[in-house]
């Protein structure tokens, strides 16, 4: 999401380099390539002419006279009108209530309200540590019913039955009895949705939403729909007291104007934001972070937090001991990594959280390819105990057995033995006193400028 909107706005970072100071000129100038990524980026235009004048205002104050950098001064300006226009700060669920706090969720056919009700209890569960349970009703797609049961059970919470044939009201207040009695902390519903906007399905869900009292009303929409996205928004916004918005597919939509309109438009803040298919494959938002991300300046926080929740401790902290011993760093370890990896969203998703990412050339960005990482998962697990242990004994007829056992070419073996020689040489050097000094000479001509140990 915002790649475009990134590219863009780091040239204008690049272009303004070196200037000795920022002239009338030059703001005009850069802002102009501003609206016209914006734009390009599928925000509307009311919303573009008002962050313009506000970023050309403040840049025209005296928070960018006299900066010896007035590149980066412009950039902290359309940073912090950016995360302005996305909501300030992040805006998390209101748990201050008599539980079960009841979450309703709202929106099209398609746009994902039936992954986001699993991915949000999956979320409240094991991140915050709520009591969840979930109910469909969606009478109308049974398909629905058993896909939520189904997410239900793999993540673990507790999903009441639905039946086709009963009124979505009934479903939902006999739901929200049994959360009372199970002593739940939170009830997600989720509704039905149709293909398009209509007065049937408006009274349903306004009925819905009487008959549980919802807490929290959360609208569900595409973030490739584009502009749709924010015409949708305002009608649901008309019809129910929405409290926020959940965007899905984020992860596949370049431009991500949506999410510059939809908040600016209704007026209610994004709580969460999908950014992948998996079943944790869902964040909260938080608009000083993503402007960040949108200019290139990465995510760190985010990025240190999935770590906190995603990588397992113990097993790290085996590895770690097993490199302080002197033993080797073998190919199980190794595969263990790039699971722990996958479990982080893959490299891409790991690298696009990273400063200045952005300027890195376009042939380095083709090579991070979670695909690859997918093969040698594959390589390794067509091989024996033995052979994870011991990789010296992969020789010739081995590797073709394993090649075949992983749908791969005995040089796709080749290329992963020799990564992983190298690999266990950093670790041998990494394992000694001063490791990370001596990884570091021993990299010599290769390292970045400024950094010397």
């Amino acid at each position: 999401m915002f790649s475009n909107l990134t590219e863009r706005l780091t040239s204008v970072v690049k272009d303004l380099r070196g200037r000795a100071r920022l002239s009338e000129e030059h703001i005009d100038s850069a802002l102009r390539d501003v609206r016209m990524a914006m734009l390009e980026g599928d925000v509307a235009l009311p919303i573009v002419k008002d962050f313009i004048e506000q970023v050309r205002v403040r840049a025209l104050g005296e928070e960018v006279i006299g900066t010896l950098t007035p590149g980066q001064a412009l950039i902290r300006v359309v940073r912090d009108e950016l995360t302005h226009l996305m909501g300030d700060s992040n805006a998390s669920l209101n748990f201050a209530a008599e539980p079960p706090v009841v979450i309703l969720m709202a929106g099209l056919q398609g746009a994902g309200k039936t992954t986001t009700t699993a991915k949000l209890a999956r979320h409240l569960a094991e991140v915050q540590k709520k009591k969840v349970a979930v109910v469909s009703c969606d009478v109308y797609r049974p398909a629905a019913i058993e896909q939520l049961a189904v997410l239900a059970a793999e993540i673990g919470v507790e999903c009441y039955p639905s039946e086709v044939d009963a009124k979505p009201e009934a479903i939902a207040t006999a739901a929200l009895q049994q959360a009372r009695k199970a002593f739940a902390d939170v009830l997600i519903i989720d509704t039905a949705g149709r293909l398009a906007i209509d007065d049937e399905m408006m009274r349903e869900i306004a009925d819905l939403h009487a008959a549980v009292q919802a807490h929290e009303t959360l609208f569900v929409v595409d973030a490739m729909m584009g502009q749709d996205a924010v015409n949708t928004a305002k009608a649901f916004d008309q019809t129910l007291p929405l409290t926020g918005i959940v965007l899905t597919k984020a992860d596949g939509d370049a431009r991500g104007g949506a999410a510059l309109s939809v908040r600016q438009i209704t007026g209610k803040p994004i709580k969460f934001v999908g950014v992948g298919e998996k079943i944790d494959a869902l964040e909260p938002f938080h608009p000083d972070r993503m402007a960040s991300r949108i200019l290139g300046m990465g995510d760190v926080l985010s990025l240190i937090e999935e770590v906190e929740q995603k990588v397992d401790k113990d097993q790290a902290e085996k590895v770690a001991r097993k490199l302080k011993k002197g033993k080797g760093f073998d190919l199980q370890d190794f595969r263990d990594q790039l699971v722990q990896m996958q479990n982080m969203g893959g490299l891409s998703s790991m690298i696009n959280k990273l400063p200045g990412t952005s300027e890195l050339p376009d042939h380095v960005k083709e090579n991070v390819n979670d695909k690859e990482l997918q093969k040698l998962g594959s390589i390794i697990d067509s091989m024996t105990l033995q052979e994870r242990q011991y990789p010296a004994i992969v020789k010739s007829s081995r590797k073709k057995r394993i090649a075949a056992g992983s749908g791969t070419q005995v040089q796709d073996v080749n290329r992963l033995l020799k990564q992983f020689n190298q690999m266990q040489k950093m670790m041998k050097k990494m394992s000694k006193k001063g490791g990370m000094k001596n990884l570091m000479r021993g990299m010599g001509g290769r390292m970045p400028p400024g950094m010397t140990f």
